[in-house]
């Protein structure tokens, strides 16, 4: 959908009216056309009248302020005469199309060049999917590494607490109290430590953004869905420790202490 309110015709091209590109209206802070939002070109206020959506095709158009030709001419004496003319057809048709546009462009000196914007899409989406799944894999390996840490640690304190297991049981505490308190246990160390690390992530990546001069955006869901990983992780991976744990006999488990 096109946040354009008013597109430029004959009626707003002889007045200083500006229609902007998406990354333009985003990098000015302009988000609606509410309160009549004004963008100062040179020395003269325009005002504006639309906001264009995002055209992967023609990033430059996302980056610029289009105006009429005649407000362009008598403010900034620019030639009307097009420089540049887009057309977009079918990738398959690209070269008869080239063929047919220099003669109907200009026919005195037929001359274009021909690029192909959704070649360098094709390929930019091909490397967002391999560092895509890159990420995950890294992402999968750390979670794998933590969870046979957690095990690890769980397994040991299951050895070194033989004699708290013992007396609880001797108190009263059933088997399944047992493995409830080692499951929470495991869960709350995983999720303090992917609690940590999203914290930490988020802010290294700030502050690699800012040192670029990118903007910053971090989802709400890859912060909680980081922190759900990590206690799920930690849930699977204190499931044995904590069924070892149920099983000491209280008496056993005190003599073995």
């Amino acid at each position: 959908m096109r946040r354009v309110a008013h597109e430029l015709d004959r009626g707003t091209a002889s007045y200083p009216a500006a229609v902007l590109g998406s990354v333009a209206a985003d990098r000015l802070g302009i988000r609606s056309l509410e309160g009549g939002p004004l963008v100062r070109l040179g020395h003269r206020w325009f005002a504006v009248i639309g906001i264009l959506d995002q055209l992967p095709l023609a990033p430059d158009i996302d980056r610029s302020v289009l105006i009429g030709y005649d407000v362009a001419e008598r403010l900034f004496g620019i030639d009307n005469a097009p420089s540049t003319v887009r057309v977009r057809t079918d990738p398959d048709d690209t070269d008869a199309v080239a063929q047919l546009l220099a003669a109907t462009a200009n026919p005195e000196s037929p001359q274009v060049e021909v690029s192909r914007p959704s070649d360098a899409l094709e390929a930019r989406a091909r490397a967002d999917e391999t560092l895509t799944a890159l990420l995950l894999g890294l992402g999968a390996v750390a979670l794998l590494v933590g969870g046979v840490g957690i095990a690890n640690v769980m397994v040991i304190s299951v050895l070194e607490r033989r004699a708290e297991i013992g007396v609880r049981r001797a108190l009263g505490a059933t088997r399944p109290h047992i493995r409830l308190q080692f499951l929470i246990e495991s869960t709350l160390l995983a999720g303090l430590g992917g609690a940590v690390g999203v914290g930490l992530g988020a802010a290294i990546t700030w502050l690699y953004a800012d040192t670029r001069g990118w903007r910053f955006a971090l989802p709400v869901t890859g912060l909680v869905g980081g922190v759900a990983a990590a206690l799920a992780v930690g849930a699977v991976a204190g499931l044995y420790p904590a069924i070892r744990a149920s099983r000491l006999a209280p008496a056993e488990a005190v003599r073995a202490a």
